[in-house]
């Protein structure tokens, strides 16, 4: 873990202010790490400022150059706003206010790749858990995520 003097986190009327990246994908796995926070006034609260992410995959070469970029960026918000919609809906009803981010690309280089050009002070996310076999044998963001990215992060199973 990082030392407090390197955090970006700042100090406001003698409270810690982080800046948190919250990573999703519309899971049972995202919502088991959001009723997590929930219950976690620390993590979870109006004096942090928060920032979700949710990448979606790069899409084919074929379908690129058979639809109209329009068509694309239209599809391409529609499945950021199919996760973001009930996202939004729990941190609003917590009277919070919240950055989202969509990206297209491998989901663990983005979520590292934000989380460092970012300088979040810390990167929350839900695993699957799969474990150490099922890690080798069907990879997890998490995992990849762990190995690329410095920024400190809390996994919730």
């Amino acid at each position: 873990m990082p030392k407090r003097q390197d955090w970006n986190a700042i100090k406001q009327e003698g409270k810690l202010i982080m800046k948190i990246l919250v990573a999703v994908d519309g899971s049972t796995y995202t919502k088991r790490m959001l009723a997590y926070l929930a219950v976690h006034d620390e993590w979870l609260g109006p004096s942090h400022q928060y920032t979700v992410v949710y990448s979606t995959p790069n899409l084919p070469p074929r379908a690129k150059a058979y639809f109209d970029r329009e068509t694309l960026r239209a599809y391409t918000e529609s499945e950021f706003e199919k996760v973001f919609k009930p996202i939004r809906a729990f941190f609003m009803r917590r009277s919070m206010d919240v950055t989202f981010a969509g990206k297209s690309g491998p989901a663990a280089e983005v979520i590292a790749g934000l989380a460092q050009q970012g300088k979040f002070d810390l990167l929350v996310m839900g695993s699957h858990g799969h474990g150490a076999l099922g890690n080798l044998v069907i990879g997890s963001v998490a995992t990849k995520v762990v190995a690329m990215c410095t920024t400190p992060i809390l996994i919730v199973r």
